[in-house]
């Protein structure tokens, strides 16, 4: 389920424990809504608010982190790319067959990257280098130096290599979901502190609107941490663009 869609879920939860509130307001008995049972309740409810607050920053606070994380990823994959190819330039003409396999390798990548992070489907299969990963990293070790300069930049290219496919397994490790538990708790606590606001304000149209606002503002908090949570699609997207463009294209 999209972001949106598990926002408008959430708010129509807090929303709904509101007009919930409302209605039993209008059937409990008055001993049941004296001074002492809004204490009481007031009390829950604040212990409660308490909590959902932590839980919202925790839960920003990790969505954060792990976007931060993988747009770091994103670019450390781009600069290993764009090195690798100003020393395969360098190598002499034997290594010059190796950039186009390069920059074929980087449109799988993107390919790979922004569909596997995207579904949560693809997670379930191991990683796997692609074929042109393969190829590209045997043609390099294939590469015979004619000189110890040619040898340093072939030593230099496959450690950038191996580099540049660590980071590409830790990246397809990386589970940047936010736990569905987290959240379901979140919207019920959210919930229950809506009742209690309904349950004890007279209804009209300005609480109506101001709990409405407040709802919202909750759902609100709630579709910002699934979109930080989710770096390769929706609103907040990392682009592919950068590392799609790193490497310019060669000549005839």
């Amino acid at each position: 389920m999209s972001a949106l869609n598990l926002s408008l879920v959430a708010f129509a939860f807090i929303f709904g424990g509101a007009l919930l509130g409302m209605l039993l307001r209008a059937v409990l008995p008055e001993p049941h809504l004296n001074t002492d049972s809004r204490d009481v309740v007031r009390l829950g409810t604040g212990l409660l608010a308490t909590l959902a607050a932590l839980v919202v920053g925790l839960l920003i606070a990790s969505a954060q982190s792990s976007f931060q994380t993988q747009s770091n990823q994103i670019k450390q994959i781009t600069a290993n790319i764009v090195l690798l190819d100003n020393l395969l330039a360098r190598s002499g003409p034997q290594a010059q067959p190796l950039r186009p396999l390069l920059r074929g390798g980087v449109k799988i990548l993107v390919e790979r990257i922004w569909r596997e992070q995207s579904s949560t489907a693809a997670k379930v299969a191991p990683f796997e280098a692609s074929a042109q990963s393969d190829l590209f990293f045997d043609k390099l070790l294939e590469l015979t130096p004619q000189n110890d300069g040619q040898r340093a930049i072939q030593a230099r290219a496959i450690q950038i290599w191996i580099d540049l496919a660590q980071t590409r397994v830790l990246f397809a490790q990386t589970d940047s979901a936010i736990p569905m538990p987290f959240l379901a708790v979140l919207v019920f606590w959210l919930a229950v502190i809506f009742v209690s606001f309904g349950l004890f304000a007279r209804p009209n149209a300005m609480v109506v609107a101001a709990l409405f606002v407040c709802a919202l503002s909750a759902a609100s908090a709630i579709f910002l941490i699934l979109e930080l949570g989710r770096p390769f699609s929706g609103l907040m997207e990392i682009s592919s663009a950068p590392l799609s463009n790193a490497l310019v294209p060669l000549g005839p």
